[in-house]
C-alpha cells in the first residue's frame, strides 16, 4: 500500500492556488482538466516530497453558471506539513494575509486555514524553537 493523495474541493482556483503555493510554499506538479466531467484537478506537492501530494477539485460552474459552495472543510481534520523553520512559514504566511489561527507559540506547531476553510497544521521538523515574539504573546484566532 502506498499513501497517494489526500482530495480537497476548492471553490476558487486562483484564491486556493495563492494559498497553497504562494502563501504555505508547495508547488503543482499535475494538472488535469475534464470537459466531459466538467472538473479540473490540480496535484500540489511540498518540494523534494512529491510523493506526499494534495489534490484540488475544482467543480465547475453548471450550465447556468451556479457553482456549488462547500461547507464543512474542517469535518475531515486537517493537512500537515513539516517546516524548517516555523517561525519563517508563519511569517510569510502572515505576510500573504492568512491569519496564524494557532499561533506557534512552543516554537512548534501553528495552525492556518485555507480559503475554503481547510485546516492546516505546520510542525517544526527537529526539535521546538526557543519560544519568541510576536509568536509567544499572539492569542488564538478563530477556529483551527
Amino acid at each position: 500500500m502506498k499513501y497517494l493523495h489526500t482530495m480537497v474541493r476548492v471553490e476558487n482556483v486562483d484564491a486556493s492556488m495563492r494559498f497553497y503555493c504562494d502563501a504555505l510554499g508547495l508547488r503543482e506538479v499535475k494538472r488535469f482538466d475534464s470537459e466531459a466531467g466538467r472538473f479540473t484537478l490540480i496535484y500540489l506537492a511540498a518540494p523534494g516530497d512529491e510523493d506526499a501530494q494534495v489534490e484540488l477539485t475544482y467543480n465547475w460552474p453548471d450550465a447556468d453558471g451556479k457553482a456549488e459552495a462547500y461547507t464543512g472543510g474542517r469535518n475531515f481534520g486537517h493537512l500537515a506539513y513539516a517546516v524548517d523553520d516555523i517561525y519563517a512559514a508563519c511569517r510569510k504566511l502572515a505576510d500573504h494575509g492568512v491569519t496564524i489561527n494557532r499561533p506557534p507559540r512552543d516554537g512548534r506547531m501553528a495552525f492556518v486555514r485555507s480559503p475554503d476553510g481547510i485546516s492546516v497544521e505546520l510542525l517544526q521538523a527537529g526539535p521546538a524553537l526557543a519560544p519568541a515574539e510576536p509568536w509567544v504573546s499572539m492569542p488564538n484566532t478563530g477556529a483551527w
